[in-house]
């Protein structure tokens, strides 16, 4: 069988290869196998994340801790964040509401969960300029843009990271309330 290390696992990136003793020795031997071979990093990261699935330590594992976060506590941190940002920068046009986060495309395409996101809209800014400026920023803020409005999934946002995200969004807000004025 062959699976994803990163995606099925949510390990490091890897494709994986489990079954019957005797043919997965027949893969090894093939010489392509030193070309794909792993260094000791590889294992120790893999160690880690299967050892946190013994345990079951599943919040040690991001993509699984991102999974599992309910909906209540995305709608109270996105709720928060717009808030922030309504009072930072009053010039944005800022709003929550309910969208899908998509799981992933090859261990589980077409799944979904359902999420809060973050609309960001200016009026002097059109959403695609402003996502490409946030990709930009010190801190890549990587966003989708969505009915003109840049969207962000706090699904996929750690609670540590949303003070970068804020000012990033801040800093671009204020750039383009100063644009609206000359």
């Amino acid at each position: 069988m062959t699976y994803s290390g990163d995606k099925l696992l949510g390990g490091p990136q890897a494709g994986m290869i489990s079954g019957e003793p005797s043919l997965v020795a027949k893969i090894r031997a093939n010489p392509l196998f030193r070309a794909m071979r792993v260094d000791k990093m590889f294992y120790a990261a893999l160690e880690a994340t299967l050892l946190s699935y013994l345990r079951e330590d599943y919040d040690a594992i991001p993509a699984l801790r991102m999974m599992r976060i309910s909906e209540d506590e995305l709608a109270r941190r996105a709720e928060e964040m717009a808030r922030q940002l309504r009072v930072g920068c009053p010039s944005l046009h800022v709003e929550v509401f309910e969208s899908q986060s998509v799981l992933g495309g090859g261990a589980a395409p077409g799944s979904t969960l359902p999420t809060r996101v973050i609309a960001v809209k200016s009026d002097s800014m059109k959403a695609d300029e402003l996502c490409a400026r946030l990709r930009q920023s010190q801190t890549p803020i990587i966003a989708r843009v969505e009915d003109e409005r840049v969207v962000l999934d706090l699904r996929t946002v750690e609670p540590a990271q949303e003070a970068a995200i804020l000012d990033a969004i801040e800093s671009m807000g204020k750039a383009s309330h100063s644009k609206s004025k000359s």
